[in-house]
């Protein structure tokens, strides 16, 4: 009985803490984009591959963090895709990217308004995001 309750209270940490992070949006390219435009915000993209360790450490280490969530989720519509996957791969032809991560910033058309490549700590992330969609929005 004990135990039973000790691994529901983990359970419901783990939960609380997965949920404090980015919200990436389900659904296909053309569905994030209407849900931009219905919204009016500009579109979050990380383009990632399975395989990458620096995308895989972005993922867990920084897109979980509560600030991070509470920045991107407010700010923008967030969707992810395997650049070597179904509709990933498409858009990384589309948007160039050639290196991952690849952090894009589209317009509710699809319009590139911003590119980053890399990751870095969530502090430094904000920061490079910030200035990347001041520049697209002057």
């Amino acid at each position: 009985m004990l135990l039973t309750a000790i691994l529901a209270f983990i359970g419901s940490v783990a939960l609380a803490q997965n949920d404090q992070g980015i919200k990436f949006e389900k659904g296909t390219f053309s569905e994030i984009l209407a849900k931009a435009k219905a919204q009016k915000k500009l579109v979050f993209m990380d383009v990632y591959a399975s395989w990458c360790g620096p995308c895989k450490r972005m993922a867990a280490e920084v897109f979980t963090q509560k600030k991070v969530g509470d920045y991107f989720n407010a700010t923008f519509v967030n969707a992810k895709f395997d650049a070597e996957v179904g509709e990933g791969r498409s858009i990384a032809a589309r948007y160039g990217v050639n290196a991952y991560p690849t952090f894009l910033l589209l317009d509710s058309n699809g319009k590139l308004v911003g590119k980053m490549v890399g990751g870095s700590p969530a502090d430094e992330f904000i920061r490079q995001i910030k200035e990347l969609k001041a520049k697209a929005q002057k």
